[in-house]
């Protein structure tokens, strides 16, 4: 793999062409989600809950199934009854129970909007009418949405089978507490014993939305074959083929699912709430069935960030270090485990050098609906508390904040309390460059203020896979797995353009659904550009090593004998020989005759018969090992581990059928072929 160490080498990585997705969504054309129809569609509505907590006594759909142009009715009866497992499919440990329990309430219903049955009809009105004819008869339950309250002893108990996780011995009663994590370094209260100034405060924050454009939305195809298709706006296909292969007992090869554009997602689509329903309906009624959420129905059950309460304290010196430090995270999972806590706790003190610090976090669950990821999970609730208690401390003893910082910043070889020893942690210079910005200087006038914070992040690695393909015009055809949220197509296709030495405008890039590239995690976790662009990036490699070969062909000398630069293909200096460069276009129209045979060597120049080939293509797969981090919003850094898997909830993690977890070995697989 060929890495640019000089800017001034790049000449596409860098630029800023216009954005391959850009015409499509500015004249309305993109196809989103609730953009696509097919013949003989129905629509579907889901039933929710009038109660925050309460149990499900009866239902009784007879009305709504006897009314005129009503298809299909399905209630949690209709879904397998799964057990309790879990896997690293989406953006952090899921447990298949408890996802298809939230997205079809079976027994209790622990949120106000949690879905108890869905309809398919001929018309959203009908729809509507046949909704309001589902009797669902409730035994109201007290509830708890207060992270704090949901903690204590006497609260309303959630699960009976949920017992916290990480604790010396296991709890002899269930609780709503789901996972207790602790990491430690050293013993904060040596520290505190040592401080000049000790500053505690306890932060509130509040559940927040991620509030995208765009509603959840999908239409899906359930074959009388058994064969399945899903479209759907969401932040992985692979994320949703797997959800839903596992929620209603379908293998996987027998679902399609094909990204959409998505309306935003911000972590918030990194889960399924309609496509195994609509699945159910379309299977029910034997139709193709459309399902889009209205915008009351996406806040009332659709994942916010987790709020939380954090204590923090922090005792420093009068000189500015940093003695003790100690943090307790209490986050909110909504009605099922797992809350962000662990990343919160992770990321809680990552910018500093501490020698005695602790930190512990709880996740805890409540009556409202299950929390979804939201850029950087966790990270901006634990960072808001420790930020605060920072600048008061700087105010405290008359220090710059910048540099009372600099004085405790974390530096190559910084051990953090979760584990690393950082490499490249770019932190010192991220806070020189601010305190040298010219607004850092400007003069305060009244009632004016300047805010200073610090904050850290990891991506999560994952798989990736990527193919590149050259057309018979000499274009290219770049394929990845991941949906586009930010730009990542314009990404993908800018590397690829850099590798072939051909301009971007040349290369086409094409997210590709389940059945069309290899398998790759979901767009989240900060991993797409470096992942799936390392993935692209190798494709892109491995056609430049075809296109030197089939020059070699054409020119009847050793491929090794052969160099590319600009997009074109060389003799190797003078012993090669003196031939005209061939350019990628030039190469790729004589595709056919140079497939099936061998470049000579430098002992023969013996050739295969000519066999005619379609196309000059490469794929790459790969598992990056999740090493950058970010400190500060200003650079990018990196460090030499990665984060432990998060602790799962209940059950034992399990990787398949994902295959891939946070904190895993680089490795990676690819194939190339000149056919």
């Amino acid at each position: 793999m060929t890495y640019v160490g000089n800017k001034a080498d790049l000449r596409v990585v860098g630029t800023r062409p216009i954005r391959p997705d850009g015409a499509d969504k500015v004249t309305g054309r993109a196809a989103f989600g609730a953009d696509m129809t097919m013949p003989g569609m129905i629509w579907a509505k889901v039933k929710r809950s009038p109660h925050a907590h309460a149990r499900i006594a009866s239902i009784d759909t007879s009305k709504a199934s006897q009314l005129p142009g009503v298809k299909a009715v399905v209630i949690a009866a209709d879904f397998p009854n799964i057990a309790s497992e879990e896997a690293f499919v989406g953006e952090g440990p899921m447990n298949f129970r408890d996802l298809s329990r939230n997205c079809m309430a079976r027994d209790k219903v622990l949120y106000d909007g949690h879905a108890v049955a869905a309809v398919a009809a001929i018309s959203d009105a009908i729809c509507d009418a046949a909704i309001d004819l589902i009797d669902v008869q409730y035994e109201v339950l007290p509830h708890v949405i207060d992270v704090e309250e949901a903690m204590q002893p006497d609260a309303p108990l959630l699960h009976e089978d949920l017992f916290t996780q990480g604790m010396a011995e296991k709890p002899s009663n269930p609780s709503n507490v789901a996972k207790r994590v602790h990491f430690q370094l050293g013993d904060p209260e040596v520290g505190f014993r040592e401080a000049d100034v000790i500053v505690e405060g306890k932060y509130d924050t509040a559940p927040v939305h991620q509030a995208y454009i765009e509603p959840h939305a999908c239409v899906v195809s359930y074959g009388s074959d058994g064969q399945c298709y899903v479209w759907s706006s969401s932040q992985g296909q692979f994320m949703v083929r797997a959800y839903c292969a596992k929620l209603l007992g379908i293998e996987l090869s027998s679902i399609r699912a094909i990204p959409a554009e998505i309306g935003g997602g911000f972590g918030g689509k990194t889960l399924v709430y309609l496509e195994p329903v609509a699945l159910a309906l379309s299977k029910k009624s034997g139709r193709p069935v459309k399902m889009v959420m209205t915008r009351d129905e996406v806040f009332r059950a659709t994942g916010p960030t987790s709020g939380g309460t954090i204590e923090v304290k922090i005792g420093a010196r009068k000189d500015g270090t940093i003695t003790g430090a100690q943090a307790t995270l209490k986050y909110q999972a909504g009605a099922f485990p797992g809350s962000p806590v662990q990343p919160g706790c992770m990321t809680c003190f990552a910018m500093y050098d501490l020698k005695n610090v602790a930190i512990t976090g709880f996740d805890v669950v409540s009556n409202r609906p299950k929390v979804a990821a939201y850029r950087a999970p966790g990270a901006p609730i634990s960072t808001f508390a420790t930020e605060s208690v920072m600048d008061e401390i700087a105010r405290k003893i008359g220090m710059d904040p910048i540099e009372f910082r600099l004085k405790n910043a974390a530096r190559d070889g910084t051990k953090a309390a979760y584990g690393p020893t950082f490499n490249n942690i770019g932190y010192v210079e991220t806070l020189e460059a601010a305190k040298k910005h010219p607004n850092y200087q400007v003069p305060l006038g009244p009632n004016q203020g300047r805010g200073v914070a610090s904050g850290f992040w990891f991506n999560i690695g994952g798989e990736s896979s990527g193919a590149v393909h050259i057309a018979e015009d000499g274009t290219a055809v770049v394929i990845s797995g991941n949906p586009d949220i930010g730009g990542s197509r314009a990404s993908m296709a800018m590397m690829a353009a850099e590798v072939l030495g051909i301009a971007v405008e040349k290369c086409r890039p094409i997210v590709a659904d389940t059945a069309s590239v290899g398998f790759s995690h979901l767009t989240g976790g900060s991993r797409v550009t470096f992942a799936t662009g390392m993935a692209v990036t190798q494709a892109a490699q491995k056609v430049v090593e075809i296109l030197k070969q089939r020059a070699a062909l054409i020119w009847d000398i050793p491929a090794e004998a052969v160099e590319w630069k600009d997009g074109a293909a060389y003799p190797a200096g003078q012993n090669a020989g003196s031939f005209d460069p061939l350019t990628l276009p030039e190469i790729a129209m004589k595709a056919g005759r140079t497939a099936a045979r061998s470049a000579p060597s430098r002992a023969s120049t013996r050739r295969a018969p000519d066999r005619a080939s379609p196309r000059i293509s490469a794929t790459s797969r790969s598992i990056p090992r999740p090493a950058r981090r970010r400190c500060c919003a200003t650079r990018p850094c990196r460090t030499s581990a990665a984060p432990s898997t998060p602790a799962t909830s209940r059950g034992r993690c399990k990787a398949a059928p994902c295959r891939a977890s946070v904190g895993r070995s680089t490795r990676s697989t690819s194939t190339a072929s000149p056919a």
